[in-house]
């Protein structure tokens, strides 16, 4: 018993950091920021492709979007391989990262007729709801001012953890349940496609979620379908 108690306040201390951290930085989630490394070079290659225009569909995300290039390519191509469609997406980036790269030419001199955003769940340990939100809602209002003409199928955070009781999915939920407003039935729609990844008691299974945060094929098999009505009508195809 005596070890447990010497124990306590370290368990305490370890509990507290992610909150000691959001009152250290509370705008850090809207706060434009680079990274480093291969994060500038793919960045960087997201501008030269722009650069070439022919561009009408774009995805805006973390490494869950990244993996389109990955256990993803093969839906990838079956869903919009002739939809000259093109995956920003970065491992690890969090919505100041996404802030800055739209300010920093992923979108320069392109109009494409939709974007599809889902993005938050790297601040989910750092962040309150209330915070990835407003990251959320400024990536959206960059949307509107540089990208006028398209539309914006802006997703809810998906599920991770392996059920309900799992912290940064509840953060992730609270903070959806917030920028779900943002849909205006016009230019922004909002869509929550995460109970297609959940069973019916809300666990999430390795099948679809190997490491309960990132996509299996069959998780991005889930994610094309579950969008396609709705990206099909933004894109003006029906």
């Amino acid at each position: 018993m005596k070890c447990h108690r010497r124990l306590l306040p370290l368990f305490v201390l370890i509990t507290l950091l992610p909150f000691a951290a959001q009152a250290a930085e509370p705008h850090a989630a809207i706060k434009p920021v680079p990274r480093e490394g291969g994060w500038v070079k793919r960045h960087e290659s997201f501008n030269t492709r722009v650069a070439q225009g022919n561009v009408d569909l774009i995805f805006i995300g973390d490494s869950i979007t990244q993996g389109w290039e990955g256990r993803g390519k093969a839906v990838w191509e079956k869903f919009y391989g002739k939809r000259n469609a093109v995956n920003l997406g970065i491992g690890g980036d969090r919505t100041q990262h996404v802030i800055w790269r739209l300010d920093n030419g992923n979108v320069k001199d392109i109009s494409p007729k939709a974007a599809v955003i889902m993005i938050g769940t790297n601040n989910s340990g750092s962040n309150t709801p209330e915070q990835i939100a407003e990251g959320v809602t400024v990536i959206v209002k960059q949307l509107r001012e540089k990208l006028p003409q398209t539309k914006i199928l802006l997703l809810a955070v998906f599920p991770r953890g392996e059920n309900k009781a799992d912290k940064r999915r509840q953060v992730n939920e609270a903070a959806n349940a917030i920028f779900s407003k943002l849909d205006d039935g016009e230019h922004v729609f909002y869509l929550d496609i995460g109970q297609k990844f959940l069973q019916d008691d809300g666990t999430l299974t390795r099948e679809i979620m190997p490491d309960l945060l990132h996509l299996s094929e069959d998780g991005y098999t889930i994610w094309a379908e579950s969008i396609e009505p709705k990206l099909s009508e933004l894109l003006g195809e029906k």
